[in-house]
């Protein structure tokens, strides 16, 4: 684990892990009433302390949130989230072209012509049977103006050449089983977009795999939703700004094209599904790989997030004990054994509170383990709760990150 001057650095995060006191937890948190022993080791041993990660003025989402994780300010480089998703696949924009995050989703279509979001995952779609569909629209929606590229699960990418004028989209994770028919009529102002979109409902509507799906009584992908749409942005590495070498480890596109503009190695990990059955062990083993040959590796887990926007709180808390347990410990006990100086973060990119369904923009309390340090720690588990009592609050992820590698 040997790097430029000795010292390695992580970045763990749990993905939407804050939440709200719940009465049925005994007003405790999902993270304060779940067991991580692991997590609240290197809070009592290390600091504690809250992150604005999400700037006023910017969505509460995952995009913006990690930007600020690894120490962008968004307001310099952030132009949406489908070209972060794009880098990722592999998918160079032109200066003309706009990238579009597009969802494969079950809608509700009502007699009266309203439209209802049933599942923004269509049941968390395997890669394989989203790949299916995203090849198909592509034949049967692609043109010279519009180009399907597959992604993961659910999450899919829609190229647009030329502008979109002044559509205005909305994520399908923040209306769940509510009334959509205003935003999925937005698309129609766009005729070849509403082209794009009818011929995509008609085509998935009678294909086998969604009959497949609704025979095992699965939501059926039978609609697109396009959404996080901007241009591709201009970033500084981070080596440019840092002088340290990086990867990482996420089983979502966002993530990794983020790394991608970040010149960050991207670590593919077989089995990273971005949801509760992920390959925990192969993230943690890859973590501790990486650190022989960089200086920062940041390992992303998506699985908390995805519970919250499904609001489930059983999942949550089993994503929570997942993520302590299967790669906070393992990561952690690897550095202490290895004998290398280090310094450990745990952390969130925001709140997804199950009550809400959706990310807000509350302060994440983020712990840091230095193994260098030898005054006494916090003495505070990691939640919420203790991080804001601790009455420390860094004002952007810059300040995070600068705190991360030592150089505030």
């Amino acid at each position: 684990m040997q790097s430029s001057n000795g010292m390695k650095y992580l970045i763990l995060v749990g993905d939407g892990m804050g939440d709200l006191p719940i009465a049925e937890l005994g007003g405790k948190t999902p993270l304060a009433f779940a067991k991580t022993p692991a997590m609240d080791l290197i809070a009592q041993a290390g600091s504690l302390c809250l992150v604005r990660t999400v700037p006023q003025g910017f969505p509460p989402g995952s995009d913006v949130a990690n930007l600020s994780l690894l120490g962008y300010l968004p307001h310099e480089c952030y132009s949406g989230r489908a070209p972060l998703e794009a880098a990722s696949l592999g998918v160079a924009l032109a200066a003309d072209e706009i990238a579009f995050r597009c969802n494969l989703v079950t809608l509700r279509f009502a007699p009266d012509d309203r439209v209802y979001m049933e599942d923004y995952s269509s049941g968390h779609i395997s890669s394989q049977e989203a790949r299916i569909l995203i090849e198909g629209l592509e034949a049967v929606a692609g043109s010279s103006r519009l180009r399907f590229y597959p992604g993961v699960s659910y999450r899919h990418l829609l190229v647009h050449s030329g502008e979109v004028g002044p559509l205005v989209t909305v994520p399908p994770h923040d209306y769940t089983g509510r009334e959509v028919t205003e935003f999925w009529r937005r698309y129609n102002s766009i005729p070849h977009l509403q082209e794009a979109l009818t011929k995509a409902v008609a085509f998935l509507a009678g294909h086998q795999v969604n009959r497949d799906r609704q025979a095992q009584q699965r939501n059926p992908a039978n609609a697109i939703w396009l959404w996080g749409e901007g241009k591709a942005p201009s970033m500084p590495t981070i080596r440019e700004q840092f002088g340290v070498e990086g990867a990482l480890i996420s089983a979502v596109d966002l993530l990794k094209g983020i790394g991608v503009y970040a010149g960050l190695e991207i670590i593919e990990v077989d089995g990273a599904t971005g949801y509760l059955d992920t390959n925990y062990a192969g993230k943690a083993t890859a973590a501790i790989q990486a650190l022989k040959t960089k200086d920062l590796v940041f390992v992303h887990v998506e699985a908390p997030d995805e519970a919250g926007h499904q609001g489930s709180l059983q999942d949550k808390l089993q994503a929570i004990e997942d993520f302590d347990g299967k790669i906070v410990k393992p990561i952690f006990e690897a550095l202490m054994a290895g004998g290398h100086d280090f310094r450990l973060a745990v952390a969130m990119d925001h709140f997804t509170p199950l009550a809400a369904r959706t990310h807000t923009a509350d302060p994440v309390p983020v712990a840091i383990y230095d193994s260098r340090a030898a005054q006494p720690g916090s003495g505070l588990s990691y939640d919420e709760q203790s991080a804001a009592m601790t009455g420390e609050l860094l004002a952007d992820g810059r300040q995070f990150f600068k705190r991360v590698l030592g150089r505030e």
